[in-house]
Protein backbone atom coordinates (compact mmCIF):
# COMPACT_ATOMS: atom_id res chain seq x y z
CA UNK A 1 0.00 0.00 0.00
CA UNK A 2 1.43 3.37 -0.98
CA UNK A 3 1.99 6.27 1.38
CA UNK A 4 -0.45 8.47 -0.57
CA UNK A 5 -3.21 5.87 -0.20
CA UNK A 6 -2.54 5.65 3.53
CA UNK A 7 -2.59 9.42 3.88
CA UNK A 8 -5.80 9.65 1.86
CA UNK A 9 -7.55 7.12 4.07
CA UNK A 10 -6.20 8.80 7.19
CA UNK A 11 -7.61 12.10 5.93
CA UNK A 12 -10.99 10.43 5.46
CA UNK A 13 -10.85 9.15 9.03
CA UNK A 14 -9.97 12.63 10.27
CA UNK A 15 -12.91 14.08 8.34
CA UNK A 16 -15.27 11.50 9.80
CA UNK A 17 -13.98 12.22 13.29
CA UNK A 18 -14.43 15.97 12.90
CA UNK A 19 -17.94 15.45 11.52
CA UNK A 20 -18.79 13.16 14.39
CA UNK A 21 -17.53 15.64 16.98
CA UNK A 22 -19.24 18.67 15.49
CA UNK A 23 -22.52 17.29 14.22
CA UNK A 24 -24.31 16.46 17.46
CA UNK A 25 -23.42 18.61 20.44
CA UNK A 26 -26.33 17.30 22.53
CA UNK A 27 -25.04 13.75 22.32
CA UNK A 28 -21.57 14.93 23.24
CA UNK A 29 -22.92 16.79 26.25
CA UNK A 30 -24.84 13.74 27.44
CA UNK A 31 -21.79 11.49 27.03
CA UNK A 32 -19.44 13.84 28.81
CA UNK A 33 -15.97 14.89 27.75
CA UNK A 34 -14.62 11.38 27.12
CA UNK A 35 -17.10 10.46 24.39
CA UNK A 36 -16.83 8.40 21.26
CA UNK A 37 -15.58 11.21 19.05
CA UNK A 38 -12.66 12.00 21.37
CA UNK A 39 -11.68 8.32 21.45
CA UNK A 40 -11.89 8.16 17.67
CA UNK A 41 -9.70 11.24 17.32
CA UNK A 42 -7.18 9.85 19.81
CA UNK A 43 -7.04 6.59 17.85
CA UNK A 44 -6.44 8.46 14.61
CA UNK A 45 -3.65 10.43 16.26
CA UNK A 46 -2.04 7.19 17.50
CA UNK A 47 -2.24 5.65 14.02
CA UNK A 48 -0.70 8.78 12.53
CA UNK A 49 2.09 8.77 15.13
CA UNK A 50 2.89 5.12 14.38
CA UNK A 51 3.04 5.86 10.65
CA UNK A 52 5.28 8.86 11.15
CA UNK A 53 7.61 6.86 13.41
CA UNK A 54 7.83 4.06 10.85
CA UNK A 55 8.51 6.52 8.05
CA UNK A 56 11.23 8.27 10.09
CA UNK A 57 12.86 4.93 10.93
CA UNK A 58 12.77 3.86 7.26
CA UNK A 59 14.32 7.11 6.09
CA UNK A 60 17.04 6.89 8.74
CA UNK A 61 17.82 3.31 7.70
CA UNK A 62 17.94 4.29 4.02
CA UNK A 63 20.29 7.15 4.89
CA UNK A 64 22.66 4.64 6.50
CA UNK A 65 22.18 5.53 10.17
CA UNK A 66 24.17 2.88 12.10
CA UNK A 67 21.79 3.15 15.11
CA UNK A 68 18.79 1.90 13.09
CA UNK A 69 18.51 -1.83 12.43
CA UNK A 70 16.46 -3.34 9.63
CA UNK A 71 14.44 -5.50 12.02
CA UNK A 72 13.41 -2.37 14.01
CA UNK A 73 12.30 -0.68 10.81
CA UNK A 74 10.27 -3.71 9.75
CA UNK A 75 8.63 -4.07 13.18
CA UNK A 76 7.67 -0.38 13.22
CA UNK A 77 6.28 -0.63 9.70
CA UNK A 78 4.23 -3.69 10.63
CA UNK A 79 2.87 -1.95 13.73
CA UNK A 80 1.84 1.02 11.61
CA UNK A 81 0.25 -1.25 9.01
CA UNK A 82 -1.74 -3.24 11.58
CA UNK A 83 -2.92 -0.03 13.26
CA UNK A 84 -3.90 1.44 9.90
CA UNK A 85 -5.80 -1.70 8.88
CA UNK A 86 -7.65 -1.58 12.21
CA UNK A 87 -8.57 2.04 11.53
CA UNK A 88 -9.84 1.14 8.08
CA UNK A 89 -11.98 -1.65 9.53
CA UNK A 90 -13.42 0.70 12.16
CA UNK A 91 -14.22 3.22 9.45
CA UNK A 92 -15.87 0.53 7.33
CA UNK A 93 -17.99 -0.61 10.26
CA UNK A 94 -18.98 2.99 11.06
CA UNK A 95 -19.99 3.64 7.47
CA UNK A 96 -21.92 0.36 7.37
CA UNK A 97 -23.74 1.22 10.60
CA UNK A 98 -24.52 4.70 9.28
CA UNK A 99 -25.94 3.29 6.04
CA UNK A 100 -28.00 0.77 7.97
CA UNK A 101 -29.45 3.47 10.20
CA UNK A 102 -30.20 5.68 7.20
CA UNK A 103 -32.07 2.82 5.52
CA UNK A 104 -34.29 2.23 8.55
CA UNK A 105 -37.91 3.21 8.17
CA UNK A 106 -39.33 5.45 10.84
Amino acid sequence: MSISAIQSTLQQLNNLASQASGSNNQATNSLGQGGFSSELQASIRRINQLQQTAETQAQAFQAGDPNVALNDVMVDMQKADVAFQMGVQVRNRLVGAYKEIMNMQV
